[in-house]
């Protein structure tokens, strides 16, 4: 029925209207054999973008159903930045074929991929795109629509949503909308209608070599749909659009959601079970000893738990609240980190406001955890005791996972790596320790 589903969606489209996300969709519910006939039937100018958007494990079946000749073909299709990746993807299953690809490609799209490929993955270059639409401030708007019209029918402009000005020595000096090119006057020459105008045409650019999650942060500061990528000295290089941007704050967020858990995302990405379990066993190994010092902490007070059943009971009660509360708060600030929102200065803030919120919840509980205390056991100084300790854990679990990731920040370390394990060992320790400690001093 999927193969159906397939097939009836690629003969009742034309090739200029098939979405690559569409048909990506439709590959995910067939399975191998079938799979591998469908990627024979779709054009090759869609192909590499259907490639990138499925997961990963499904990449290498997509290849292996190719000759070099028809991977060079799907290569050529795609945009610079997607070429790239496309080739790195390609190398990772077999070097050989993708070296075969690269050397079959002309030289302009060999020039672009070395060019691209010269960035570290944390720099703005790496994931811009060389086609941009350019002209020169003397030039008539006339001239230029229909040199953009002209492009644009031969299918050599995808995603144009902005004219960039340069001078003669490709220095990027405007950025124009198409809205706004169009209501120019179209006799007149783009440096004349710009200084007729009220309007700032002055453009929100990224450096090459700056940090894609600077970058990130002018899409969401400005709205942007684009911006310009220049050099150290100012000449257009290339765009970022914000389909990469997208793709990069899913990335970010799936690697944030994935350290906190400790999973490592790229492990968790490849179908290497061996090699996962490893990745997973290490933090795990970690969580091992953080729960035998919480247990060694309930070993300082057995005689306690022995003379009073009910301590028992009770005590997973408070060394879980302070856990959940504690992740609660650690997500916040993370998260918070994460997209800019938290400034240099802005610690003590967040500092008082997650302990005001502990504090708060930690009284509500306490009153509600010590009526129940109480009731149940019919220990009225029970219920005092397990109150106090809510609220001292509760308390606790606010202020370290507000300052745990701030610190994390300061030291230059990735505030999702480490900060779950380091917190929960303190909201154990310190829930099982104000708690039974409490007992011992109140109850025996």
């Amino acid at each position: 029925m999927s193969l159906n589903k397939f097939y009836e969606y690629i003969n009742s489209h034309d090739e200029s209207e098939m979405h690559a996300s569409e048909i990506a969709e439709l590959l995910r519910g067939l399975d191998d054999d079938e799979f591998n006939e469908a990627v024979k039937k779709i054009p090759k100018s869609i192909l590499g973008d259907v490639a990138l958007i499925l997961p990963d494990r499904y990449f290498d079946d997509v290849v292996e159903n190719l000759s070099v000749e028809e991977l060079k073909e799907v290569v050529e299709e795609l945009e610079s930045d997607d070429k790239v990746e496309f080739l790195e993807e390609l190398e990772d299953v077999d070097k050989e074929v993708a070296d075969q690809v690269f050397s079959k490609l002309d030289n302009e799209d060999k020039k672009e991929i070395k060019t691209l490929q010269q960035y570290d993955e944390d720099e703005a270059g790496a994931y811009m795109q060389t086609e941009v639409f350019t002209a020169r401030e003397d030039e008539i708007v006339e001239d230029v629509i229909k040199r953009f019209a002209k492009l644009k029918k031969a299918n050599e402009l995808e995603n144009v949503q902005n004219l960039f000005i340069t001078d003669e020595e490709n220095r990027l000096k405007y950025a124009i909308s198409l809205a706004d090119l169009l209501i120019f006057d179209f006799k007149k020459s783009i440096k004349e209608n710009i200084e007729a105008s009220e309007e700032n045409f002055e453009p929100i650019k990224a450096y090459d070599k700056e940090n894609i999650k600077d970058v990130v942060h002018y899409f969401e500061q400005y709205d942007l749909s684009v911006i310009p990528v220049v050099d150290s000295e100012g000449h257009l290089l290339g765009r970022i659009t914000s389909d990469d941007i997208y793709d990069i704050i899913n990335e970010q967020a799936t690697e944030q959601m994935y350290n906190l858990a400790g999973v490592d995302d790229e492990a968790e990405e490849d179908d290497d079970i061996i090699e996962a379990g490893k990745k997973r066993a290490t933090w795990l190994g970690i969580n091992l000893v953080t729960a035998i010092l919480a247990s060694l902490v309930i070993g300082l007070f057995q005689d306690t738990i022995n003379s009073m059943v009910a301590l028992a009971v009770l005590m997973p009660i408070v060394a879980s609240m302070g856990g959940n509360a504690g992740t609660q708060t650690l997500t916040v600030v993370v998260r918070q980190l994460a997209l800019g929102e938290i400034a240099t200065d802005d610690a003590i803030r967040i500092i008082k406001k997650e302990v005001l919120i502990s504090l708060m919840n930690g009284g509500i509980f306490a009153v509600v955890m010590g009526v129940i205390a109480w009731l149940w056991f019919h220990m009225p100084l029970l219920g005092v005791v397990i109150g106090l300790s809510m609220i001292i854990n509760l308390l606790m679990a606010g202020f370290f996972g507000a300052i745990i990731p701030l610190i994390l920040k300061k030291l230059r370390i990735d505030p999702a790596v480490g900060s779950a394990v380091v917190l929960t060992t303190i909201t154990d320790v310190m829930g099982f320790f104000s708690f039974l400690g409490l007992a011992k001093v109140m109850l025996l």
